[in-house]
């Protein structure tokens, strides 16, 4: 059996209207061969939750830089996980403060990235640890 093709969601939930970087991570992402879903500028969480779900996605990467992310993270990741999605990756990266990232992880965000990280680190990052489903 092979391998399914890693999907990947890119999405930028709430009011934040800056989406150069979650551009810049998706093409990038798409460059090293994985499939990549961006939903565009101003996703409300359901937005996001449903995309995830009906793309069947192994990893949802939040792009926030509006500071909202202690509200809108949580969201995505309980409704993902409500849908019955219990193997996807949630990558977090933007603006967040040091004193946030421990609560992002308790709560199931598994890395984060902060301004200055590497496009090659999230591939590899996602390379490593997304789940891998088998296609027959």
């Amino acid at each position: 059996m092979k391998e399914e093709k890693i999907r990947v969601l890119v999405a930028k939930p709430g009011l934040d209207g800056h989406d150069r970087g979650a551009k810049v991570i998706a093409r990038a992402l798409r460059d090293a061969g994985f499939e990549v879903i961006y939903t565009g500028l101003h996703q409300t969480t359901e937005m996001i939750v449903n995309a995830a779900i009906e793309e069947d996605v192994h990893v949802v990467g939040l792009s926030i830089l509006s500071g909202a992310h202690n509200a809108l993270v949580p969201d995505v990741i309980k409704g993902v996980k409500k849908a019955g999605a219990k193997d996807v990756l949630f990558l977090v990266g933007g603006i967040i403060p040091d004193e946030d990232i421990a609560p992002l992880k308790k709560i199931g965000v598994h890395m984060i990235y902060t301004p200055g990280a590497s496009l090659e680190e999230v591939i590899s990052y996602i390379r490593k640890n997304a789940p891998k489903r088998k296609i027959a």
